[in-house]
This record gives structure tokens, sequence and C-alpha cells, in this order.
């Protein structure tokens, strides 16, 4: 698994085009790949069009690597992409200047490593919130049952 490091440019913001050529695949292969794997999630910008931040660019990076020279399959890519991101996995990026390899998240990174922990704050905040729910619909079901009980337990009135 030689991990074949692509000099991504000091940008807060690259255009699809532009993540097209670092990753050295065509638009539509990465819109694909944005519905596929919800990490790879570019905003956009006024005028509808995708930008993608650095850290985007190094998931779709991550994503050609594994489907491109590990042979992983859409799924297997998914699971190896969670689990990865699970172990706390970094991602190798080589800074333009000077040719060296440095983790994602140190330096100039910053302010993405920041993003991405807002992102999964974020998640945990919408999965606690889906719980929450859950319960509450759960609640609720019991109560309905409970009344639904009470009305068939009296006799029924007659007009």
């Amino acid at each position: 698994m030689g991990r074949s490091a692509v000099a991504i440019p000091e940008k807060l913001f690259f255009k699809i085009g532009e993540v097209c050529e670092l990753a050295g695949v065509q638009a539509h292969v990465l819109r694909y790949w944005e519905s596929e794997f919800p990490t790879l999630a570019p905003q956009k910008n006024r005028a509808g069009q995708r930008v993608y931040r650095k850290r985007d660019v190094e998931m779709a990076l991550r994503i050609k690597e594994l489907l491109y020279e590990d042979q992983y399959t859409i799924a297997g890519a998914k699971k190896r992409l969670a689990n990865d991101l699970r172990s706390g996995g970094k991602l190798k990026i080589v800074s333009p200047e000077n040719g060296e390899d440095h983790e994602a998240e140190s330096g100039a990174n910053a302010v993405s490593a920041r993003t991405g922990i807002k992102t999964e704050m974020s998640r945990a905040v919408s999965e606690a919130r889906t719980a929450e729910d859950r319960k509450a619909l759960r609640k609720v079901a019991t109560e309905l049952r409970e009344l639904l009980a009470l009305l068939e337990k009296e006799p029924r009135k007659t007009r």
C-alpha cells in the first residue's frame, strides 16, 4: 500500500476541477463519491458551485487510494474509512513549499481539523437528538397503547 503523496496547495477552497486534477479523476466520479461517502461533503457557494476544503481534497485522495490502488469495493472502502476515522487515523499530505510529509491535522491544517471536530460534534449531537426522539416516540407509543387498552375495556355506548 504505497501512498503517493500529492502536494495540496495552501488554499482555503478548491473548485471541482482543481480537485479532479489533484486526484486524477473526472468530475462525475468525484460527484459519485460524494453520494457514496458522507465524509466527502463539499459546501456550495452562492452560485451553487461545489467548493472543497483541504479536508475534502484529502478525503478524495484517500478514497481514490482505497478504490484504485488497494482495490477496495465501494462498501469495503466505506468500512475502511469508518474504521480509520474511529481509530483516529490521519491522512498523509505533502506541503507544497518544502515537500515534507506531515499529518493532516498539524500546522496549517488546524482550521480543517477544527472543522472536522465541529462536524463530528454536530453528528454526535444529531445522533443524541435522534436517540432522544426515539425515546420520546416510544413513550408516546406506550401511552397510546395504554389508552387503546382502556378504550377496549370500556363497554361501547350506543346512541
